[in-house]
C-alpha cells in the first residue's frame, strides 16, 4: 500500500516541508513514484520514518540519525546510552540554571541575596511567599521608596539579616506578650511597639513615615502572606493582624499631633 505525502504528513504529524527536507538529504526517500510524480511512500519507509521520530524525539541530530539507520551492524543500545548521558548532562546543567534564575527571582521581588539554605539558617519560619512579592513588584512597582529598599535589602550581608532577624523576632515576644495581657491597640504599650516597628523597617528597609506605615499595616488582616512576614503563622492568634494594624494607626495619629504639638 503507498501513502502520498500528504497523508503521510498528517498520520506521523510532520511537515511537508520535513518530508522534502529528508527526501533531499537522503535519510527518507519514498520508495515510490505516481505515474505524475508524486512520492509515495510505502510501509517500510513508514516504519523508517518512525525510528527518525524517535531518534529525533531523543535530540539525535539528523547526521548521527542517518549513520545509525545506514549501518546494520550499528550498537544502536550504545547510541541510546551515550544519548542517555548526554541528557543527563543536560537535564544537570538545566536545573541548575533554574535554581539560578529562581533565586534572582527572589532577589529581585524580596530583595534577599541569599541561598536557600542560608534563607532557612537566617528566617526560620519566616516564609517570603514570591506570589505576594510579586504583587508588592506589581502595586509598587513606580514607587522610589519601594526601589530604594529593594536595593538596601539585596545589600544586606547574612549577619545583618541576622541582626534584623534578632531584633524581630525581639519585637515579636513584646507584641504578643502585650496582644495576650489585653492591652487595647491604642494603648501606650501597643503605640510603642507599633513605634519600634516603623523604626525598625526604616532603619533597615526604607524611610518609614506614619502614613506609609499604615498603608503597609493595612495588608496584615487582610493578606495572611503579608502578615506572616511580620509574625509566622505557629506564633499567631486570632485578630492578632487587626490589633497590630489598629496599633499602627492610633500610632501615627499620636506621631502626627506630637508633630503638630498637640
Amino acid at each position: 500500500m503507498h501513502y502520498s505525502i500528504g497523508q503521510v504528513s498528517d498520520a506521523a504529524g510532520v511537515t511537508v516541508r520535513t518530508l522534502h527536507h529528508y527526501d533531499r538529504t537522503g535519510l527518507l526517500s519514498p520508495s515510490d513514484r505516481s505515474p505524475a510524480g508524486y512520492r509515495l511512500y510505502g510501509d517500510a519507509d513508514l516504519a523508517r520514518l518512525q525510528q527518525i521520530l524517535f531518534y529525533r524525539e531523543l535530540g539525535f541530530p539528523l547526521e548521527e540519525i542517518a549513520a545509525i539507520l545506514a549501518d546494520p551492524a550499528a550498537d544502536v543500545l550504545a547510541h541510546l546510552r551515550a544519548r542517555q548521558r548526554q541528557l543527563t548532562d543536560q537535564i544537570e546543567k538545566l536545573s541548575h540554571l533554574v535554581e539560578v534564575a529562581e533565586h534572582a527571582i527572589e532577589v529581585q521581588q524580596t530583595g534577599v541575596r541569599l541561598t536557600p539554605r542560608e534563607r532557612f539558617e537566617v528566617f526560620g519560619e519566616i516564609a517570603f511567599d514570591l506570589s505576594y512579592a510579586t504583587e508588592a513588584q506589581l502595586k509598587w512597582q513606580e514607587s522610589e521608596g519601594h526601589r530604594k529598599a529593594m536595593a538596601r535589602a539585596a545589600a544586606h550581608t547574612k549577619d545583618d539579616w541576622r541582626t534584623l532577624m534578632r531584633e524581630a523576632a525581639a519585637w515579636r515576644k513584646d507584641l504578643l506578650a502585650a496582644y495576650d495581657d489585653g492591652h487595647a491597640a491604642d494603648s501606650a504599650e501597643a503605640m510603642d511597639l507599633a513605634e519600634e516597628h516603623r523604626r525598625h523597617t526604616a532603619r533597615w528597609f526604607t524611610p518609614c513615615p506614619p502614613d506609609m506605615h499604615r498603608r503597609i499595616a493595612a495588608d496584615f488582616p487582610r493578606d495572611a502572606r503579608a502578615f506572616a512576614l511580620v509574625v509566622p503563622p505557629s506564633q499567631q492568634r486570632p485578630g492578632l493582624a487587626a490589633f497590630l494594624r489598629d496599633a499602627v494607626d492610633a500610632n501615627a495619629l499620636r506621631v502626627r499631633r506630637a508633630e503638630e504639638g498637640e
